[in-house]
């Protein structure tokens, strides 16, 4: 007589389905030996190690052979840990499974939030890692558009509804008192759909509790999970970073006595470039610079294969937020080893530029060197200096090293705007916190000259990286920017011709027609707008290993080499520089090379997650700033305009909102898609895209970021006389007095 362990490894071996028959077969088990048989499987699907019936038996909780799985989160090795996607709770608790990462080609873009079909092998009982199986994927799946998240609402005779916080999703979902977990009335939550038993409906379980969204210090977080951002280091990538060595100067330029500067925000949390510039004293460059900019060696510390390059991978890039930020590196290396702290020894990986007096590069040289920076200045304190007004730190600096900067700037400025990238300097918002988290207020900053010397030198740095690994012939992650699609180009166009100007096609078509737009638009009304219309025409910068150039910057060439603690493009890079010039023995490797098409997709797409999560967390914090601001009118422009509705941007908080068409009045408003406009059929008289009004606010959902207003500006008649005959001619679309109120 088998036992039961005996009966649980055949059906887990079996190559198909499997019964009472088949067990009996296998074990010689027959006569009245089978009843004997019969109470063992009885007592099996009584306790719960068997289920199904006596021709299909399984093991209670088993997976098949392959599935498909969500990556969850990480055990304390750092490796990842997933779960079925699809799971029946009459089969118990979801099992646990461990991802196998020795195939890197298969797993190298894979992370939290993930969903993957893997091959699954059972894991001997009693491993102690609390995974039952392991996985080796087979192929990443397309990623789910955000995870289940929502605000709970407890109901006083128990469980209750889950509002989700995405803006565009309307259902609610009960919550039955034992689907709560821990959460409490108006808690943030993550939530499953499950299904008990096989035709029943989906039902929302709640599986963690977030935290309390109306909280503004927590805000953050409702991005932060949504998105399935890792927050916490594995504590095997901790440990890592208590073992790594000091660099030495065995191979590296000595640079510690020059005055190497930081120049970075007044709030930066990390310091990863430093500048220097002096006059060239070459005779044959009369006139010229030597501009050194240095980079924190990130590649001396996290070696290819290694926990934290795992880890740094996965993450792709930091992602910051008005109240935290979520560093890619460990504090240990981004806050330490490799910031650029003021008047301490660095090691840094650093490119010396020569240009000549018309600000045109002449040549270039990478060396790996040690380092020690002079000053950490601020954009405002570097640009007081060089406008007459030096503070105490930067009045010694100001002959041997910011004035030749300045110097250096004004000469490679001509050759930029001789280049003639596309202008766009459009302001951004930034959210000032108080002490306690809040929106204390929202600023513009003002873009100062020492902004745009920094961006313009790390330019220059970032394409001498990408001319230098292409002479080496070695492959590399570009930053490319294809040029703006068809499609959008002409709907461009369409508006702008509404607006007497013009672009040229598609094919003749380079930055500087955009700049020629940009500049006649300063002298209307809206410049802003048009700046904003024309960006949303471009297409999407990204990471690839093939170049098509880089149309913002007008650029042929172009490759990130200036951010290693921030963007895992950078470190790639960095590795690259020093396998092709012989640096060092930590360049990148044989065994990452083929894999750095999947790596370039799998970073492009963090970073686009850290741009949803980012805008998003302030769309929410200036929500929640506006919430006990209802019925309060503020002065707005419309920032944009479809079928359903207007969209408006305040004034002062720079926050967005949307005006539903049927709050419009008793007009017939038809889009005028060409024109960015609502037009009313029967007076002819609407609103525009940069059309300036005032609204009131009617409610504010801070969980969701969305904020609804009332048009207080009647629509106007006076640009619209062209545009009524359209209107005219587009199909109706009514809306009665039930839908004028809704």
């Amino acid at each position: 007589m088998p036992s039961k362990e005996q009966i649980l490894e055949f059906l887990n071996s079996a190559q198909g389905k499997a019964g009472k028959r088949e067990i009996a077969r296998a074990f010689g088990v027959s006569g009245g030996a089978r009843i004997a048989l019969k109470r063992i499987l009885a007592e099996m699907a009584a306790d719960g190690t068997l289920t199904g019936d006596k021709k299909h038996l399984k093991e209670k909780g088993k997976l098949p052979p392959v599935t498909t799985l969500e990556v969850t989160g990480r055990d304390d090795d750092g490796d990842l840990i997933a779960k079925p996607l699809q799971w029946d709770e009459d089969e118990g608790k979801r099992p646990t499974v461990r991802l196998s990462l020795s195939a890197r080609s298969a797993d190298s873009e894979i992370g939290i939030g993930d969903r993957v079909l893997a091959k699954l092998t059972r894991l001997p009982r009693g491993t102690g890692s609390g995974a039952i199986y392991e996985a080796t994927p087979i192929k990443k799946l397309p990623k789910e558009k955000r995870r289940l998240l929502g605000v709970f609402r407890a109901s006083k005779r128990g469980g209750g509804t889950i509002e989700p916080i995405d803006r565009k999703e309307l259902k609610s979902w009960p919550i039955l008192p034992d689907d709560m977990g821990e959460a409490s009335d108006g808690d943030l939550v993550r939530f499953e759909l499950v299904r008990r038993g096989r035709f029943a409906t989906p039902r929302a379980e709640i599986v963690e509790s977030l935290g309390n969204p109306d909280d503004q210090r927590q805000i953050s977080l409702i991005a932060i999970h949504a998105h399935g951002i890792p927050e916490d280091f594995p504590e095997s990538v901790l440990k890592e970073c208590e073992t790594l060595s000091a660099p030495t100067m065995d191979r590296r330029e000595d640079l510690r006595a020059v005055p190497l500067l930081t120049i970075d925000p007044v709030d930066a949390r990390d310091h990863d470039d430093a500048v220097h510039a002096e006059f060239d004293s070459d005779p044959k460059n009369e006139g010229g610079f030597i501009v050194t900019v240095a980079i924190a060696d990130v590649a001396h510390y996290i070696r290819p294969g290694s926990k934290i390059d795992r880890e740094a991978q996965l993450r792709g890039n930091s992602v910051y937020f008005p109240d935290r930020v979520v560093p890619m590196l460990p504090e240990k290396i981004s806050n330490d080893l490799c910031s650029l702290r003021e008047g301490e020894e660095r090691a840094c990986l650093a490119v010396h530029l020569v240009f000549d007096r018309h600000g045109e590069k002449r040549r270039h040289k990478f060396v790996r060197a040690m380092m020690r920076s002079a000053a950490k200045l601020s954009y405002q304190e570097a640009q007081a200096a060089i406008d007459g007004q030096p503070s105490e730190k930067c009045e010694p600096l100001m002959e041997r090293a910011l004035k030749p900067l300045w110097a250096a700037y004004r000469a490679v400025a001509i050759a930029r705007d001789k280049r003639g990238p596309l202008d766009l300097d459009l302001p951004e918002r930034r959210i000032v916190l108080d002490d306690k988290g809040r929106v204390a207020r929202v600023v513009t900053p003002e873009r100062l000259d020492a902004h745009r010397l920094i961006e313009e030198f790390m330019i220059q740095a970032n394409v001498a990286a990408a001319e230098t690994l292409e002479e080496k012939r070695l492959p590399l992650v570009y930053r490319v920017h294809d040029a703006p699609s068809a499609e959008k180009l002409k709907g461009l166009r369409d508006f702008l011709e509404t607006l007497d100007m013009k672009v040229p096609h598609a094919g003749a078509l380079r930055p500087e027609a955009f700049n020629k737009v940009l500049e006649q638009a300063k002298n209307l009304p809206v410049p802003d707008l048009i700046s904003e219309v024309i960006l949303r025409s471009q297409s999407q910068a990204e990471y690839t290993p093939k170049n098509i150039g880089h149309f913002g910057l007008n650029l042929v060439r172009y490759a990130h080499f200036t951010s290693p603690i921030r963007r895992y493009a950078d470190l790639i890079v960095h590795r690259a520089l020093i396998r092709a010039l012989d640096l060092g023995p930590d360049g990148l490797t044989d065994e990452e090379i083929p894999h750095l098409a999947s790596v370039a997709k799998a970073i492009s797409d963090t970073e686009r997650r850290a741009m949803s999560a980012e805008r998003e967390t302030t769309d929410r914090l200036v929500a929640a700033h506006l919430a006990d601001r209802i019925g309060a009118t503020f002065p707005a422009r419309i920032a944009g305009v479809t079928r359903s509705g207007l969209f408006v941007r305040l004034k002062d908080t720079g926050a967005d909102g949307y005006i539903p068409i049927s709050s419009l009045g008793d007009d017939y408003y038809h889009h005028i898609e060409a024109s960015h406009a609502l037009v009313g059929a029967r007076t002819g008289a609407g609103y525009r895209l940069g059309d300036t009004v005032e609204v009131r606010l009617l409610e504010a959902i801070p969980s969701a970021g969305a904020l609804r207003f009332e048009m207080l500006t009647p629509a106007s008649r006076g640009n619209f006389a062209a545009l009524k005959a359209g209107a005219r001619g587009a199909p109706r679309k009514k809306f009665g007095k039930f839908q004028r109120r809704r």
